[in-house]
């Protein structure tokens, strides 16, 4: 458990991707099995543990914590893990035996809640404040220390000679601790498939940049809309279907609607949409309906109705028995549309094409892009074969521009890993109308989103300075910060939201630049926000 909590350590405060590899790589080297295939299920986030929730660790640590100390503790730390694990007072007569992960693992895996609070003391009691904050962090299901699941299979490649695209291919046929799958990446037998439906790893696609256009030849490339959904992968043969993620996880049983729909052999790559009736006719609904219908294991029948889900088609990994992702993108074009049109395909269609002569005529359908309700664009070079990754040169994607707003920021928490000691976590308002207890017009501020993104390091200490200098009320780690500054953020869209004082939700928000020169009161209004509704 000690390695692993070294691992954490080291790797939420490294900020560089080849150092997180570099540190992951060494520990898969050094740790035993099957620590090793436990540690990187939990850095994939695929370990299942019956996650402790954080009123039960904060009622663990106050029993032998004065309540005060802890909330004061609590309060200047910002994080429940890393606060108990500075702060935990280990048992007289306890001894310093730090437990193996996989000791830890499968015993919270057969512990009832009780239990596994029991075990937890236990285990807090044999290891140092490092060990403690691992332990925390792995119980409550949340390690955030910067690292995807990609890139930790990036460094499981990197140990041995097997390639990622090969490891992606196998790794949903296999669980926690993949054993059998690290003893190949390291020089052993390869572990045979177990079916065919396995995922496949996706192509994926570069931002284009305005340099790059000289370099391309528009009649190189086709092009058409990046769709408002999220991207999946169709694996179906020998009666069985599996709806994939663009990650690799098994989505199939959100979606039972489209599953019933699929009587053929093949592997396809699309768009997961969801419709609406818009005008007396069936069209795509937003990200925000498709929203609803994401992360459920088991939907609702009346939500199987009010959202049903399709798959907007643009490629073909395997029709029938045959690969054809060595094939380039026009031979592999030519065998989905002949495959499509072979019959009825419900709750299925292709991507259309969009025609153009040149980039300028591109830019202009793009700059429409919004008022459709669409990403922006996607072009991909004919002759690309379908290469698994994110490779140069071969498919770009060409996002509509951000929409953007003067907010005021509101309040403010602290971060975590590295953040942990700033307050790097803000939600910010906009001015909405009101009238006081005197039957007075005036303007409330509102919130309207979160950001924790977009800033440099400098700006994020004389953030965290100004914080300290103008809170106002403390609730908890929350602190309510005077009405004084205000930042402009970038946001992909806004959307009706229920759940928001100010009836909108911002998606993908982030800092574009702080406007320490403007004044509070010149901040935007939640009605101006109204006016950029997709």
């Amino acid at each position: 458990m000690q390695l692993f909590a070294d691992l954490l350590d080291a790797l939420s405060y490294q900020p560089a991707r080849n150092g997180k590899l570099r540190l992951i790589e060494d520990y898969l080297r050094h740790a035993p099995d099957p620590d090793r295939g436990y540690a990187l299920a939990a850095l994939c986030g695929e370990l299942e543990l019956p996650s402790l929730k954080p009123a039960a660790l904060r009622d663990m640590t106050m029993a032998r914590v004065d309540p005060e100390l802890f909330g004061w503790s609590y309060d200047y730390v910002g994080d429940l893990a890393e606060t108990i694990a500075l702060i935990w007072p280990v048992a007289d007569g306890a001894t310093h035996v730090p437990p193996r992960l996989s000791d830890v693992v499968e015993r919270l895996r057969l512990s009832a809640r009780a239990e596994a609070i029991m075990l937890m003391s236990g285990w807090l009691d044999g290891l140092d404040a490092t060990g403690r904050w691992a332990l925390l962090k792995l119980a409550a299901g949340a390690l955030r220390v910067g690292v995807s699941a990609r890139l930790a299979k990036t460094a499981l490649a990197g140990i041995g000679a097997v390639s990622l695209e090969e490891i992606e291919e196998l790794w949903p046929q296999h669980e926690p601790p993949y054993t059998a799958l690290i003893s190949w990446v390291l020089g052993g037998e390869k572990p045979a498939a177990r079916n065919t439906l396995g995922f496949r790893p996706l192509m994926l696609s570069h931002p284009i940049e305005e340099s790059d256009f000289a370099n391309l030849a528009p009649h190189d490339f086709c092009a058409e809309w990046k769709w408002d959904g999220i991207r999946v992968q169709v694996a179906a043969g020998g009666g069985q279907t599996r709806l994939y993620s663009r990650a690799g996880e098994d989505i199939s049983g959100a979606f039972p609607d489209l599953i019933e729909h699929v009587d053929f052999e093949a592997v396809l790559d699309g768009e997961l949409l969801v419709a609406k009736p818009i005008d007396g006719e069936i069209e795509d609904a937003s990200f925000n309906d498709l929203q609803q219908r994401l992360n459920r294991k088991k939907p609702s029948p009346a939500l199987l109705v009010s959202n049903p889900a399709h798959v907007r088609l643009y490629d073909a990994l395997i029709i029938g028995n045959e690969d054809v992702r060595p094939l380039p993108l026009r031979e592999r074009r030519q065998r989905l549309e002949a495959w499509y049109g072979e019959r009825s395909r419900p709750r299925f269609d292709l991507s259309p094409l969009i025609q153009f002569a040149d980039w300028s005529e591109l830019a202009l359908l793009r700059a429409d892009a919004r008022a459709g309700g669409i990403e922006g664009l996607m072009l991909k070079r004919w002759e690309s074969p379908y290469i698994a990754g994110r490779v140069k040169g071969h498919w770009f994607k060409w996002k509509r521009d951000a929409l953007t707003i003067d907010a005021v920021l509101m309040y403010a928490q602290r971060g975590h890993g590295k953040r942990s000691s700033f307050y790097s976590d803000f939600t910010f308002g906009c001015w909405r109308p009101m009238t006081d207890e005197t039957g007075a017009p005036g303007r409330e501020l509102v919130p309207v989103g979160k950001a924790y993104s977009g800033f440099t390091d400098e700006e994020l200490k004389k953030l965290d300075r100004w914080v300290r200098n103008n809170t106002v009320e403390r609730f908890g780690p929350v602190r309510v910060l005077s009405p004084g500054l205000v930042a402009e953020f970038e946001f992909d869209s806004v959307h009706e939201s229920t759940r928001h004082k100010s009836g909108l939700a911002l998606r993908f928000p982030r800092f574009h630049r702080i406007r320490w020169d403007k004044p509070a009161n010149e901040a935007d209004e939640v009605e101006t926000l109204k006016k950029l509704m997709s």
